[in-house]
């Protein structure tokens, strides 16, 4: 039987799916650490719902459904089932649920109405991670190849294609769009300001998502003249430049595969450390995936945001107050904020250079999810759902600031609020990333030539 979600890639074989998924479940259990925890969870069985008041999809749709322990309970249920020796004795004296084509399916739909923003684990009372569960079954559906087809073909451009990137951005025309990004700056900042490219022996690797280089360039023009502005030893690789990882989303086989290939790049530049640029999904793929599946030998990660406010704190990099007139509002990317990990830094930044800053509420670790996260923004096919019960609790936060810009540090953020702005009627709101903004404000000093030298 298919699955009806035409935006699913399933294989050609598709008998004993049943089977096939169990196998797989089994595989995940027996190697990795997801074992335990989803032994533990399942002898929880919270079913009190207090996670309905943390979500934003629910608070939306009020559908059952999309309470998140109703959805992990889909996944526990399987494993209580042919995993636990008390449900297999159940099964055998009393009977039991039995795995089915129209379960999968069921898995299949569910589990990809969650952003996995993780917000509901701070209102369960047993702790339990929901977004986690809902990950192990979406890696459990895609060993049997039932995925959305946009991961699929993102992660398998990165890994198999020829320019090992999701937007395939060949090297030549990312050589062409840092030469005009310099220009740019030249033109604007009388800076001369560079994206080096295979500097071998610098201090730090940079890794945006690569989207950047065709959608954001203000974003990028400001990475590169904060670095130039504090002198900061960096270089963008040739053999490998795209932060973006949708393994995080859908396998832990496809995450660690491609966090390799950053610390690969790394140390064939003699490089020291992995540099994130602006995107939430990318920091913490790479934060978390990459001391995880390489060990201690792993290079430290940064973020883009952590460098400059460091500089910013040292004096190193110097920014004119009240440059930004306009109501500026943050939005907190789940993969960064819901662990507390960058929350204060961005907000520092951004009171150093606006006159008018206003928070969202809830915000920081409790903040809403953008309504597109776990790589549902990347799925074309279900914007309606996205920006709708996806997307309407944070378009009443944008709307309640009263903000023009919302500074939203990652590019699926990016996409994902901009397709809610304009499918919610949100006018004058402009979503930006923080370099952004951080590029109207830096005090560069005496304007230099392209030669570097001061101009008389």
């Amino acid at each position: 039987m298919k699955s009806p979600y035409s935006y699913y890639v399933e294989p050609f074989e598709l008998k004993d799916r049943a089977r096939r998924f169990l196998d797989a479940f089994a595989a995940i259990i027996r190697h990795s650490n997801y074992g335990p925890v989803l032994d533990a969870y399942a002898r929880m069985t919270a079913k009190c719902s207090r996670c309905s008041a943390a979500c934003p999809i629910y608070l939306t749709t009020e559908n059952v459904k999309d309470v998140p322990c109703w959805r992990s309970e889909l996944v526990l249920r399987v494993y209580r089932r042919y995993f636990t020796l008390s449900g297999m004795l159940r099964t055998r004296l009393w009977g039991d649920f039995t795995l089915t084509d129209d379960y999968i399916d069921r898995l299949a739909e569910e589990l990809y109405h969650c952003t996995a923003c993780r917000r509901c684990k701070f209102f369960c009372p047993m702790g339990i991670d929901h977004g986690m569960i809902t990950h192990i079954g979406r890696w459990t559906l895609a060993e049997i190849g039932i995925v959305p087809k946009a991961l699929v073909v993102a992660t398998r451009e990165q890994l198999e294609g020829k320019t090992h990137n999701t937007s395939a951005i060949p090297l030549p025309a990312l050589q062409d769009t840092c030469e005009f990004l310099e220009g740019e700056i030249m033109e604007k900042y009388n800076q001369p300001v560079k994206f080096p490219i295979d500097l071998e022996g610098a201090e730090m690797v940079f890794f945006p998502a690569v989207s950047d280089y065709l959608l954001e360039p203000e974003t990028l023009m400001g990475n590169a003249a904060v670095m130039h502005a504090t002198g900061g030893s960096w270089t963008i690789g040739s053999h490998y430049y795209d932060g973006i990882d949708y393994g995080l989303f859908y396998s832990d086989r496809m995450w660690g595969r491609i966090v390799k290939m950053e610390a690969a790049e790394v140390a064939r530049l003699k490089a020291r450390v992995v540099l994130i640029g602006e995107c939430g999904h990318a920091s913490r793929s790479a934060k978390v995936g990459i001391p995880n599946f390489l060990g201690p030998d792993a290079p430290p990660v940064i973020n883009i945001m952590e460098y400059t406010l460091k500089m910013l704190e040292k004096g190193k990099l110097k920014l004119r107050p009240d440059t930004i007139k306009d109501r500026v509002t943050y939005h907190d990317p789940c993969n960064i904020a819901r662990s507390g990990w960058i929350v204060d830094q961005p907000r520092d930044i951004l009171k150093a250079i606006c006159s008018d800053f206003v928070d969202m509420t809830p915000n920081g670790p409790l903040n809403y999810c953008c309504g597109g996260g776990s790589g549902t923004v990347s799925i074309d096919e279900i914007r309606k759902w996205r920006t709708g019960a996806g997307g309407k609790v944070k378009a009443r936060q944008l709307k309640e600031t009263g903000a023009k810009y919302v500074v939203a540090p990652c590019a699926n953020c990016k996409k994902q609020l901009r397709e809610v702005i304009e499918d919610n009627g949100l006018e004058g709101v402009e979503v930006v990333g923080l370099h952004d903004l951080v590029l109207k404000a830096i005090d560069f000093g005496t304007p230099q030539n392209k030669e570097g030298k001061e101009e008389k």
